[in-house]
C-alpha cells in the first residue's frame, strides 16, 4: 500500500517462491507490519497470510514491544502488542497456544503478549521508523526493548 503520509511506517516481507506457492501471487506485496494513524497492522506468515493477519486500533494498544526467542541458533526477534482488558483475540501464529505451551515457548514474555505477536521473519524491522511512527500517531503508547537475557 502506497501512503503519501510519510510518518506511515510499512514493512514487507521479502518475495519468496511460497508466497507463489500459497497463492498470495508474486505481484502483490504483503505487508509484515504497517503502523499508521489508524493504528497496527501485524500481518500473517506468508503462506497463511489472509487468515493470521490482524489490525489493532491504537485504543485497543498499550504498548508496542520488541522481544527475542531464545533459539536453537541466534533466536529470533519478534513485534507485539499490549493491549487492554478486554480487547479481542487476534487472529495469527500463536492464536491457539495454550498458556502451558506459551511458558514453555518464551517464560519471560507475557501470554496475552506472545498471542498479539509477529516473528521478525522474511522481513526487516527499522527500529528508528517504528519509533517515528509510534511518536507521531500514538504519543501516549510506549516502545518497548525486552532484551534478550541469560545465555
Amino acid at each position: 500500500m502506497i501512503d503519501s503520509d510519510s510518518r506511515v511506517y510499512e514493512a514487507t516481507f521479502t518475495r519468496t517462491p511460497l508466497q507463489l506457492l500459497s497463492g498470495a501471487g508474486w505481484k502483490k506485496q504483503l505487508t509484515a507490519l504497517r503502523v499508521d494513524s489508524e493504528g497496527v497492522l501485524l500481518g500473517g506468515a506468508p503462506a497463511k497470510y489472509e487468515k493470521q493477519k490482524a489490525f489493532v486500533p491504537w485504543a485497543d494498544i498499550t504498548s508496542v514491544v520488541v522481544w527475542h526467542q531464545r533459539a536453537a541458533g541466534q533466536g529470533i526477534d519478534h513485534i507485539g502488542l499490549n493491549r487492554r482488558p478486554g480487547a479481542p483475540q487476534l487472529p495469527g501464529p500463536n492464536s491457539k497456544m495454550t498458556q502451558t505451551s506459551a511458558e514453555r515457548t518464551a517464560p519471560h514474555v507475557e501470554y496475552e503478549l506472545l498471542l498479539a505477536s509477529r516473528p521478525i521473519n522474511l522481513w526487516h524491522l527499522d527500529p528508528e521508523r517504528l519509533q517515528q511512527a509510534v511518536n507521531a500517531f500514538a504519543p501516549d503508547v510506549p516502545v518497548l526493548v525486552y532484551a534478550p537475557s541469560g545465555p
